[in-house]
């Protein structure tokens, strides 16, 4: 791909998040949205695909596969879309319900033999450490592929990074978010995400609940969820990159589905010693007026432009938002 060029862009997963995503691709000159896949089907189009009219296909039928005419129904959209499209990177808009997913879509590309950039949002730990072992197979395909690029774990991990360089040692990472939408529906496998942290639940448990399930428990929390000491992405991320070990790194946060003010502001709080033995503590807020959609599609984009700046000069493997800073897309 020559530099003049736009970067061909697919979504897969088409749920709130991969929704969102299209629409903070379309004003993009520098990527164009080309295709997109969910759980019956997939759509291609070269010259690109229209947000609107994706979403509202998806909305009356239930699929992305009816999109006329560029749409296809599949029961192995993933494998039959890699076979189909031209794309140089994709954003992973999907739920990593199970815990094993994101890892299991990785082995595909893999074993598709397809080139590219890779980027997810993932926030478990497990999941990024499932990624890790995969670090050789995807070098080897040469595939980019960037984890843990969204909100948390991703711009304020990254946040974190350039913080803690004010620090001889860093003694803490605190992340706390607020996020606010106005109904549960919209990011069903997000929600189901969120519920699998509270105390007694499971990533499989929450993914066999029933809507009709996860709207009453959300009846009992009156549309709250409060979320502490997740097993976030963020501290093996931070880890790796050399800025604190994982036991100093906490998050947690307060979800309100009912509404889409946030219930608190987002931030990243950053304690540690300077050089001169001061203890001093940097705090990055994102504003109250950015959507979550806002937080983790955006920078997902900027990793994916990052991405393929790396790919373009033969670099090829796992690399985390802690690592690298994410590109401005125009």
């Amino acid at each position: 791909m020559s530099s003049h060029q736009t970067m061909k862009v697919g979504i897969l997963g088409f749920g709130g998040l991969g929704q969102a995503a299209t629409k903070v691709l379309a004003p993009k000159q520098e990527m164009t949205w080309v295709a997109a896949a969910d759980l019956k089907g997939y759509a291609y189009c070269e010259t690109g695909l229209n947000p609107q009219t994706a979403i509202a296909t998806y909305g009356q039928q239930g699929s992305i596969g009816y999109l006329d005419p560029y749409g296809t129904l599949s029961n192995h959209s993933i494998k039959d879309l890699l076979e189909t499209a031209k794309v140089d990177g994709y954003f992973l808009a999907l739920p990593n319900l199970p815990n094993t997913f994101m890892a299991d879509v990785a082995r595909q590309f893999i074993a598709s033999g397809w080139k590219g950039v890779l980027v997810d949002a993932l926030k478990r730990t497990s999941a990024v450490e499932q990624l890790l072992q995969l670090q050789g197979d995807l070098q080897a395909a040469g595939i980019t592929y960037m984890t843990g690029c969204g909100a948390t774990p991703g711009l304020l991990t990254a946040a974190a990074a350039v913080a803690a360089q004010s620090y001889h040692e860093v003694h803490s990472v605190k992340i706390t978010f607020g996020v606010g939408i106005a109904n549960w529906e919209a990011y069903r496998a997000t929600i189901r995400e969120d519920i699998a942290h509270l105390p007694g639940f499971t990533v499989d448990k929450a993914k066999a609940m029933s809507d009709a399930e996860v709207e009453a428990f959300l009846d009992q929390t009156k549309g709250i969820l409060t979320l502490e000491n997740m097993e976030h992405a963020d501290d093996i991320m931070l880890e790796l990159a050399g800025i604190c070990s994982r036991d100093r790194v906490t998050v947690g946060g307060v979800v309100d589905t009912r509404n889409p003010k946030k219930p608190l502001s987002t931030n990243v709080q950053i304690t540690g010693r300077t050089f001169e033995g001061k203890i001093s503590t940097h705090t990055f807020t994102l504003g109250d007026e950015t959507s979550m959609a806002a937080n983790v599609c955006g920078p997902a984009f900027g990793y994916l432009k990052a991405g393929l700046s790396l790919h373009r000069r033969g670099i090829h493997g796992l690399f985390t938002a802690a690592e690298i800073m994410p590109h401005f897309v125009r």
